[in-house]
């Protein structure tokens, strides 16, 4: 039997880790020329980690405007999770069989990033979505989630979806099944936080495809609730943006659990 308790797990500013995978033109222009020309994109996204998790996301680009829905299911309620368009690498997902560094050969972010690339796209409900949000946790969904949204890309990041290269990633994984992201191992993005926090939950290859119709349901950005980050510490300014000189920061919820 083992009981954890409620503790506050400080989410400091952990995108430089991220950046480093390859995120290149990471702040947004103000101004595009919008000649990346459109397309429709389509991902279906297959568990990683044996975390039970699937989803299905459609793009559409527009010049340098993207929408964006993207529906998940086998999440871990009450949890966030960050989710986010990777570009680079062979632009593929990786294999659910590799062998990473995670506890029992899990397969953590930083070992999936010769397949998925770096973070481009942060796929926040609000505010900022640029690779700086990778981690901003109180702007992702929580648990399974009805996520859609517009907003604007740089020109990189156009031409590659344009040319269908891409993947769509979830993050976040209960590996020893109690309900909440704990664990020994630290994160590979950030050493205050657990490794379950930000290892891959699911991932799907973007394919260029022709969409007769958007898919049918509200324009919703997950839940719209505070669940998974309660007790939450200083939130930043301005909706919670983290940046590498941050000092700030929330906190994941830990909630009671036995085992």
């Amino acid at each position: 039997m083992r009981t954890t308790t409620k503790r506050l797990l400080p989410l400091f500013a952990a995108t430089v880790a991220l950046g480093t995978l390859g995120a290149s033109g990471a702040a947004l222009a103000d101004d595009h020329d919008g000649g990346q020309g459109s397309a429709t994109l389509e991902a279906h996204l297959s568990e990683l980690n044996d975390s039970g998790a699937s989803g299905t996301a459609w793009i559409t680009l527009d010049g340098n405007e993207v929408t964006v829905k993207l529906d998940s299911s086998g999440m871990l309620a009450e949890a966030p999770h960050a989710q986010h368009i990777h570009i680079g690498g062979t632009n593929q997902c990786p294999d659910p069989n590799m062998e990473g560094t995670g506890v029992d050969g899990a397969i953590r972010t930083t070992d999936a990033a010769g397949s998925y690339g770096g973070v481009q796209v942060s796929l926040t409900k609000e505010g900022d979505t640029s690779p700086d949000s990778a981690l901003a946790v109180d702007r992702f969904p929580v648990g399974d989630a009805t996520y859609e949204r517009t907003f604007e890309v740089n020109d990189d990041v156009a031409a590659s979806l344009a040319k269908g290269d891409g993947s769509v990633v979830l993050h976040g994984v209960d590996h020893n099944g109690n309900g909440t992201y704990d664990g020994e191992q630290e994160s590979d993005l950030d050493p205050s936080l657990p490794s379950e926090a930000t290892d891959p939950a699911a991932c799907g290859t973007l394919d260029l495809a022709q969409m007769e119709q958007w898919p049918e349901g509200g324009a919703e950005t997950g839940d719209g609730t505070t669940a998974g980050i309660e007790q939450a510490g200083a939130l930043l300014a301005g909706g919670g943006l983290l940046t590498a000189a941050a000092a700030g920061g929330f906190a994941l919820r830990r909630r009671q659990t036995q085992k």
